[in-house]
């Protein structure tokens, strides 16, 4: 059973259309097509548009404060014998989310469906966002009070992580910078890579290797897709995943029985004028679910 945890965190501070893809998501009829109980919003959004200067990031305080909230929401619904369906908001999500997960059932592999790697520090992002560096937060690379959220350092162990669905280095200096910070250990396949490999054999063949392990979570970041295919997000970008293989893609982890829960970021419903793209996405889910 799957129980709806909504985490309306836009980590801009300010109060970008992320924040308002919960409801967005869940008129589209979310969490019926999951046939999970809604549990509510469990963190609050962030209200601080301040880039801390000690450790570059913005709304920190608010940011540790969220993430804790949203780590017991995460934690005792896995205790409670239920799956978290988190829904965002941004990846920032992750923090907490993953720090839940560590607390009710230890280590964790996880498969990161991203358009970007999320591995920037808040010396090298250019926003300052916690969205640019989640990942690097989770496998150890963040000040404290976030890199050490559950206690031990790192959360996750880079080599339990797949990056599924990014960009390739040619797209732009950014993104080579981005994934030159990615370490060795971390498996990652672009999205070109995915679809000349064939997407549900990379689902297949990612979801045994995490799953050989223990228990995997799986977390969406929705520009994953083409800009074409879902411009619908904060940072659409192209050489994306189309909406075939993304749900291919996806098929094998969502049927996975390694698979601990589900996060879903980076929809921008500001950007969805008649909900057609969040009733797609939803839909999208649907054709992936066993």
């Amino acid at each position: 059973m799957w129980t709806v945890l909504g985490a309306p965190i836009d980590s801009s501070g300010a109060g970008r259309g992320e924040e308002h893809a919960p409801q967005a998501l869940r008129r589209a009829g979310l969490p019926g097509v999951f046939g999970a109980a809604d549990a509510g919003d469990v963190a609050p959004p962030l209200r601080d548009p301040v880039r801390d200067p000690a450790t570059g990031i913005i709304g920190f305080s608010e940011l540790c404060a969220c993430s804790q909230a949203l780590r017991e929401a995460v934690a005792a619904t896995l205790t409670g014998g239920e799956r978290p369906l988190v829904v965002g908001g941004d990846c920032t999500l992750l923090l907490g989310t993953m720090a839940g997960v560590r607390d009710a059932v230890g280590r964790v592999g996880l498969w990161f469906v991203d358009g970007h790697a999320d591995y920037y520090d808040g010396t090298s992002s250019p926003s300052g966002e916690a969205a640019d560096m989640d990942l690097a937060i989770l496998t150890g690379d963040g000040p404290p009070g976030l890199v050490d959220l559950a206690g031990e350092v790192p959360l996750i162990e880079p080599a339990d992580v797949v990056i599924l669905g990014h960009r390739p280095a040619s797209l732009s200096l950014e993104t080579a910078e981005e994934l030159g910070r990615v370490p060795d250990a971390m498996g990652r396949v672009s999205a070109e890579e995915i679809a000349a490999a064939g997407p549900e054999r990379v689902g297949r063949r990612w979801e045994q290797a995490l799953a050989a392990r223990g228990p995997v979570w799986l977390h969406l970041d929705v520009d994953a897709l083409d800009e074409a295919a879902l411009p619908a997000v904060s940072y659409p970008q192209p050489r994306g995943l189309d909406w075939e293989a993304f749900v291919a893609l996806l098929r094998p982890m969502l049927a996975s029985p390694a698979l601990v829960g589900l996060s879903v970021a980076d929809f921008n419903p500001d950007l969805d004028v008649d909900g057609g793209h969040a009733r797609r996405l939803v839909d999208a889910l649907a054709r992936a679910l066993p």
